[in-house]
């Protein structure tokens, strides 16, 4: 009997069950925002789970958020000192058979070798990144990078735009977006 192996695939077929994750980072309220734009819960109405990597500021972004989901974070460098002592660097999760890791700042600005190596190291089927307020969906054989970019403050502000992103996970497909908000 041959079995097909798990894919990465942007398609999702209409009958599969699906968890959607919501991704942000980089918010960064109070200090470079007010607050989560409401684009953002707007986007994560439907989310099973939400994944925030890093840079909250406070941790009142996650009360928040978890008002609509189950949050999974990490810290951030510009996270205050309660925010760091209370979330780790890294942290995953699985949904069905897929492991998704998050981290604020892999050497993400010195290029992919050093996410390429933490996610073979960690197993990881979908490594997900902030730190550079910018958006960016990378596929490196069968592993998914991803940085939903900033929801509050892209960089530079004059060519980005806020954005998040969102999984669609099922048994067999993982399909990611970015959302502009």
């Amino acid at each position: 009997m041959h079995i097909e192996p798990k894919q990465l695939s942007r398609d999702l077929s209409a009958g599969d069950v699906v968890k959607t994750v919501g991704l942000i980072s980089d918010t960064h309220v109070p200090v470079r925002a007010r607050k989560i734009p409401q684009a953002v819960f707007e986007t994560f109405e439907k989310a099973d789970f939400i994944v925030h990597a890093g840079d909250l500021v406070e941790l009142a972004v996650l009360d928040e958020l978890e008002e609509l989901a189950p949050v999974l974070a990490i810290r951030g460098n510009m996270d205050r000192p309660e925010v760091s002592g209370a979330l780790p660097k890294m942290n995953s999760l699985r949904i069905f058979d897929w492991k998704i890791g998050v981290m604020h700042n892999p050497n993400v600005l010195y290029g992919m070798s050093k996410m390429k190596e933490i996610a073979k190291k960690k197993g990881l089927d979908v490594f997900i990144y902030g730190h550079t307020h910018r958006s960016s969906i990378k596929w490196v054989g069968n592993t998914l990078f991803i940085n939903p970019g900033s929801a509050t403050n892209p960089i530079p502000p004059f060519a980005g735009q806020a954005s998040v992103g969102l999984l669609r996970v099922t048994t067999e497909k993982i399909s990611p977006e970015i959302i502009k908000i």
